[in-house]
């Protein structure tokens, strides 16, 4: 795919993250896809040779192209040619004394790797399919897939960078204190090519194809996605989605993805009732022709993540989209870290802590005493990996109703449907996760509890809903 041009050339990216001034205009960055290389193959085999019994397999390599999609936010918010500020710390509302302070040093850049890597995808797949009886058949199969060079998306990375030690990563105290990345901008939009992902699934599937006025099909996937982050367009392309993960260390932000559900189960059937065919035209018309569906649906969660003090700035990231995590505890009932059915206090609150200093003597060593008392060191980074937290599972019941009115007079296909439609039909309240970070945050930025961690307030399913329609078919 080709580079993206601007016919102006107003374009605007930081050939290095601590650059004083930007590359404008063309190359936007070098093209990674001139050598694209995709190979696959795939088999099919019958290894009893009676056309009851199929195992295939396959193997293949797709590359992501950087389209236009990648580059929407980064390419139209960029200093010189958009001017967006960034202060820190805030200072208060607009009129108040902020616009004096959004200066050129204030303004929003954006950093997109200028040598990016190939991003592809390598995808392998192995299934076992059989005739159980006639018109039965089950399949047995599993997928996977590996993500190379996946984009690694972030809202901000200018930020001060910690210094890694034995207990983690700390930043500099009083918070605040630190340099960011580059003091020659508010806030750098980034896009790192260093991501990884991984996938792996086992699939179940049932068909029984249409004898006897009924069909029905089955199918159950148990898996697993990790990356190290699910972003693209923006950092949190994801209700779930941290916007600004820490680039200086992609170990730190491998989880679960964003949009991972470990197990789903759907089923979904279709009966034809029979017609009374001796009965008189009346009661044939009457009794005939009804036709009853059905689609349930059960999966697990999205999982989502524990934060800390999102109202202000623990870490001293001086970041204008500041993120912190909490520490993980152990010990009796935190080994599942969730109140499954408890809308109002969904997350463990009790199985987490404000980060704080292993030992007096690490506290001695990277701790301002002027800061505080041991062991209130709030600048250590938390132990909290990324969405270690599983959502809310989904159950869901859709019901149909037909009545088909067959006229043979008009043609031989002819046929006027009445059709009632239930969505929802047990009107279950299907949670969503809470919302991050406003009830993903365990404590505030002071380490007081916020009091409204795991608190659940949308859905992921509509309430029950009742339609009805004609169709007509000719």
């Amino acid at each position: 795919s080709s580079v993206p041009t601007e016919t102006s050339g107003k374009l605007s990216n930081l050939l290095h993250l601590s650059d004083a001034t930007p590359h404008l205009g063309d190359p936007y960055f070098q093209n990674p896809t001139l050598h694209n290389f995709e190979p696959r193959v795939g088999f099919a085999y019958d290894p009893f040779r009676t056309g009851k019994t199929a195992i295939r397999g396959g193997f293949g390599m797709f590359d992501v192209q950087p389209l236009l999609y990648q580059f929407t936010l980064l390419s139209s918010l960029a200093a010189p040619f958009f001017e967006l500020g960034s202060v820190h710390p805030p200072a208060g509302s607009f009129f108040a004394g902020a616009g004096p302070l959004l200066t050129a040093n204030s303004l929003r850049a954006t950093y997109i790797e200028p040598n990016p890597k190939r991003n592809y995808v390598m995808q392998w797949n192995l299934d076992v399919q059989q005739e159980i009886a006639n018109s039965l058949t089950a399949m047995i199969g599993y997928v996977g897939s590996r993500g190379i060079h996946q984009p690694f998306r972030v809202d901000d990375a200018d930020i001060v960078l910690p210094t890694k030690t034995a207990a983690g990563y700390v930043w500099p105290v009083p918070v605040g204190s630190g340099n960011t990345v580059n003091p020659n901008f508010g806030s750098v939009r980034g896009m790192f090519y260093h991501g990884d992902s991984y996938y792996d699934a086992l699939e179940l599937g049932v068909t029984k194809r249409m004898s006897h006025g009924v069909q029905f099909q089955g199918s159950y996937t148990w898996g697993k996605s990790i990356d190290t982050s699910s972003a693209t367009l923006a950092g949190d392309a994801f209700g779930n989605s941290i916007s600004s993960l820490p680039f200086f260390d992609y170990r730190l932000s491998r989880g679960l993805s964003d949009f991972s559900i470990g197990r789903t189960l759907v089923l979904n059937g279709t009966w034809f009732v029979p017609s009374p065919n001796s009965a008189p035209e009346p009661l044939r018309w009457l009794f005939g022709g009804w036709e009853v569906g059905a689609i349930y649906k059960a999966s697990d969660g999205v999982p989502f993540s524990a934060t800390f003090g999102t109202d202000g700035d623990p870490l001293g990231l001086n970041s204008g989209d500041p993120w912190d995590v909490p520490n993980r505890l152990g010990g009796a009932g935190c080994s599942n870290l969730t109140n499954p059915g408890n809308p109002n206090n969904y997350i463990k609150t009790e199985c987490f802590a404000v980060p704080t200093a292993p030992s007096a003597a690490f506290y001695n060593q990277f701790c301002d005493p002027a800061f505080g008392t041991f062991p209130q060191c709030f600048n250590l980074r938390g132990n909290a990996g990324r969405n270690i937290l599983i959502g809310p599972g989904l159950s869901n019941l859709d019901f149909s109703l037909f009545k088909n009115n067959r006229i043979p007079r008009v043609s031989e296909t002819f046929n006027v449907q009445f059709r009632a439609e239930f969505f929802n039909v047990l009107n279950r309240a299907n949670f969503a996760p809470p919302v991050l970070p406003d009830h993903t945050d365990i404590f505030d930025s002071t380490g007081a509890p916020t009091g409204v961690a795991g608190l659940l307030t949308s859905t992921t399913t509509t309430a029950r809903e009742i339609q009805f329609g004609i169709k007509v078919n000719w």
